[in-house]
């Protein structure tokens, strides 16, 4: 999830707030949902600019890990500050607004990873295919947002998803199970988010050990005409993952893992 703080201007080349949204508003969402842990993620909107979420950070304290976006001008001492601070990954965002894209990966994740960082990767998932190479030569874990984020969904057999299960039998690759109306061709009605269903439900019979779910709250700049509901959200969610044993995977066991809860 992200967090956003008017005083804190947005930075060039990144979208415009989408509003203020505080440790505050985002407990009372966690306490209607049952939320303990979280992991903040670095908003495109603040790109190299990690103070809104590490303030986050100090806040919410030991149930909190970030994600940030560093560059090679990032010291190793701050680096090293961050990690500290509970920040475990960095954010790679290969589609408009992103401050990394994936040209970034092979020269910022070794560096990275010896302090324990993760990659955390959001790109249209028919570009899979052709990253592969790229993926697999990571020395650390990476993280796949939202589905894949297909745009749009395709088949469970169309060769770009079945790449997708393929870097999910390396171990180090993590699915996050989230933000469907990013994706999805159908927002409304019955057959909500069938496309993107179809997806989760191949994941799960796949690999549950490497997946993750995640709120994607405040849902910055989401479909026009569809308002996200945290809730339905979840419910989703738990429609598409009906067994027990599979849920708390998701939802605690594999968080802990990668994210290095206690």
């Amino acid at each position: 999830m992200h967090f956003y703080d008017p005083r804190v201007p947005a930075a060039t080349g990144g979208p415009p707030l989408p509003g203020c949204y505080t440790v505050t508003d985002y407990r009372t969402m966690q306490r209607r949902l049952g939320l303990q842990r979280v992991v903040v993620v670095q908003p495109n909107a603040y790109q190299f600019d990690n103070r809104v979420m590490l303030t986050a950070l100090a806040e919410l304290g030991a149930d909190a890990r970030g994600v940030a976006v560093t560059s090679a001008d990032t010291s190793d001492a701050q680096i090293e500050a961050m990690t500290r601070a509970g920040v475990c990954g960095q954010r790679f965002y290969a589609l408009r607004w992103g401050a990394l894209g994936l040209d970034a990966l092979a020269s910022s994740m070794p560096r990275l990873h010896e302090y324990g960082w993760h990659a955390n990767i959001q790109l249209d998932g028919h570009a899979l295919a052709g990253c592969t190479g790229l993926l697999t030569t990571l020395p650390c874990n990476y993280v796949i947002d939202h589905v894949g984020k297909f745009l749009p969904p395709p088949r469970v057999d169309d060769p770009a998803f079945t790449a997708l299960l393929r870097l999910l039998d390396s171990g180090r690759c993590w699915v996050k199970l989230s933000a469907p109306y990013e994706s999805s061709t159908q927002l409304t009605g019955a057959r909500a988010f069938d496309d993107v269903a179809a997806l989760v439900g191949a994941l799960v019979a796949h690999a549950p050990q490497q997946l993750l779910w995640a709120t994607n709250w405040p849902h910055p700049f989401p479909p026009a005409n569809f308002s996200p509901d945290d809730r339905a959200l979840l419910r989703f969610f738990l429609d598409c993952v009906p067994r027990e044993q599979d849920r708390r995977c998701i939802l605690v066991d594999n968080p802990a893992r990668l994210y290095g809860f206690s």
